[in-house]
């Protein structure tokens, strides 16, 4: 895994975060050490995935980045299952599919660019998985997104999403923010790569309370919601779709 330094020299003037191939070739670094207990969510994703997953259905991963969650779902699920991996990163997709090999991934699997702005096709789901990808489809679309997850989704099936958040009380919001940068720099990022990341991210993510994440879930037809992680400003929610 190469380590992540691409905030560790200064950049005079800002630009917004954008998954290249560098980014693509350090990400496994950057969320391990930027995501809360990363490793026990993608535990916890292909967990839930091996519970709801039904045979002969297609499980979804919408941003799928380096594949690590198709990885920890793929290892978890015994159903006859067709794996279909989604970004809109070439590099990602490219770096996902070399990992996919190295880990002898035996499911059948689809890898397909795609900008989840606009309009995706899902298709007889019984699992969609959107790990820290939400957040970065702009807020207008992610109604119509879910939507389309939720109209593209069998009966029983399930949605795992993962998401940075904001608190549902303002007043407890800095101090979580506080307690993230904490993390970040136990993890050995320096304040200035962390200031640099988060000038780049300003108008890139934007992040929900928990609330307003099941709000949209609802709107888009889905009735049973439940928050199954979290971490200060971070969170997983599994919603269902039922008769």
């Amino acid at each position: 895994m190469d380590k992540d330094e691409y905030f560790k020299v200064h950049v005079p003037k800002p630009f917004d975060f954008q998954f290249t191939p560098t980014v693509a070739g350090v990400f496994d670094d950057m969320v391990n050490r930027s995501v809360p207990l990363y490793g026990e969510i993608q535990r916890m994703i292909g967990e839930l995935a091996a519970k709801h997953a039904q045979e002969h259905t297609f499980i979804y991963d919408l941003g799928c980045a380096t594949g690590t969650s198709m990885i920890q779902a793929e290892k978890a699920v015994r159903q006859e299952v067709h794996f279909i991996g989604i970004d809109d990163s070439q590099a990602m997709l490219d770096k996902c599919r070399t990992k996919l090999q190295q880990a002898a991934f035996h499911h059948e699997y689809t890898l397909q660019v795609a900008d989840l702005n606009h309009s995706v096709l899902v298709d007889q789901a019984s699992v969609v998985i959107l790990c820290l990808t939400l957040q970065f489809v702009r807020p207008i679309n992610r109604e119509r997104l879910l939507k389309q997850v939720f109209d593209g989704m069998i009966t029983d099936g399930v949605i795992i999403i993962v998401e940075k958040v904001l608190a549902e009380d303002s007043n407890f919001n800095r101090d979580f923010i506080d307690f993230y940068y904490a993390m970040k720099r136990r993890h050995h990022y320096s304040d200035m790569e962390n200031a640099q990341k988060r000038e780049a991210l300003e108008n890139v993510l934007i992040p929900y309370k928990v609330s307003e994440n099941i709000a949209l879930l609802e709107r888009a037809g889905f009735r049973k919601c439940e928050v199954f992680f979290k971490w200060y400003n971070f969170a997983g929610i599994i919603a269902k779709k039922t008769p």
